[in-house]
């Protein structure tokens, strides 16, 4: 576990110091599949981070990460990079409330379509009060008033 952590911040660190930070322009929506499916969302919060608020349909719930975007210097323009953390609430059998990091990587194409890999572990504060590392998913969504992505000076 210790290994995990340090390994994680050690990542965040390297792409904090070799990438740009950009500030979402744009409302995307969509679906995303993986262990939890459900219906994916981006909000922009000004110039960071995003609100990325996801509603689970597998284990009826709602989870809402805030994400600092980042891309590479020298990488494709549409390239994007995101680490977040937010509150999650399932309602499924009990009513669950676990703290969750948003780790994910995205490209936006020229046409109004962003597609996305993110793995989000998390603890459960209820309950058990366990640490859980089984929610990825993969998402596609579109993309509404096309903005795009602003770089932040």
């Amino acid at each position: 576990m210790k290994k995990l952590k340090t390994l994680f911040a050690i990542i965040i660190l390297c792409l904090a110091f070799s990438t740009t930070m950009y500030s979402q322009a744009n409302i995307e929506a969509g679906v995303r599949f993986g262990d939890n499916t459900g219906i994916d969302a981006t909000i922009p919060l000004g110039i960071s981070p995003r609100l990325h608020p996801t509603v689970y349909l597998e284990n009826f719930g709602i989870g809402t990460y805030f994400d600092w975007m980042f891309a590479l210097t020298d990488g494709p323009s549409g390239l994007k990079f995101y680490p977040g953390v937010g509150p999650e609430f399932f309602f499924e059998n009990d009513f669950d409330f676990n703290i969750a990091g948003n780790f994910g990587v995205e490209y936006s194409f020229k046409f109004p379509l962003t597609i996305g890999f993110d793995w989000r572990p998390g603890f459960a504060v209820t309950n058990d009060f366990d640490f859980y590392t089984n929610n990825w998913g993969i998402m596609a969504r579109f993309r509404f008033k096309e903005g795009g992505f602003k770089k932040v000076d």
